[in-house]
């Protein structure tokens, strides 16, 4: 796959203030399918008697790995937001573990973009959440503001 996109995928998973703060890393891309890391950190912990990532990074990690996979499937980058975001948490992490994220966007429509995503220690079969989600994409299509609108229809008509 070539595509300018490629180029700037690991800026794209760790560029931005929160997940750089976060410590999120991106890992690879094998076909269609996007993965990124973040690593264990004591202050990234929910439960301080476990040791045990917190659900709310999960949420986000899900969350934004998906929006790298809209991204690989568009081939560009554009603005995109998360329209609807659904997480299954199927067991607790493992404590002191590392957390990767997997994501494929399987359809795109002009507007809206859908994907897949799962978060796991070793293996997305052995998930610890896996999730669904559509986001919005700025489907101008480089038209212009008004686009839409009728030649020669004046306001009040």
């Amino acid at each position: 796959m070539s595509s300018p996109i490629l180029d700037i995928l690991p800026q794209l998973a760790a560029g931005a203030a929160h997940t750089h703060a976060l410590g999120f890393a991106y890992e690879s891309l094998e076909g269609d399918r996007v993965r990124i890391r973040v690593p264990w950190r004591e202050d990234l912990v929910g439960d301080p008697d476990t040791g045990v990532l917190s659900g709310g990074l999960v949420t986000t990690l899900l969350d934004h790995v998906g929006g790298l996979a809209v991204w690989v499937a568009l081939g560009r980058f554009e603005a995109i937001a998360t329209l609807d975001l659904r997480v299954d948490y199927m067991r607790a992490a493992e404590a002191r573990r590392d957390l990767i994220a997997e994501a494929r966007c399987y359809r795109l429509t002009r507007s809206v973009a859908f994907v897949r995503a799962w978060a796991f220690e070793e293996s997305p079969d052995d998930p610890v959440a896996a999730a669904q989600s559509a986001y919005m994409l700025a489907s101008n299509g480089g038209r212009g503001l008004g686009a839409n609108l009728k030649a020669g229809v004046e306001a009040g008509q």
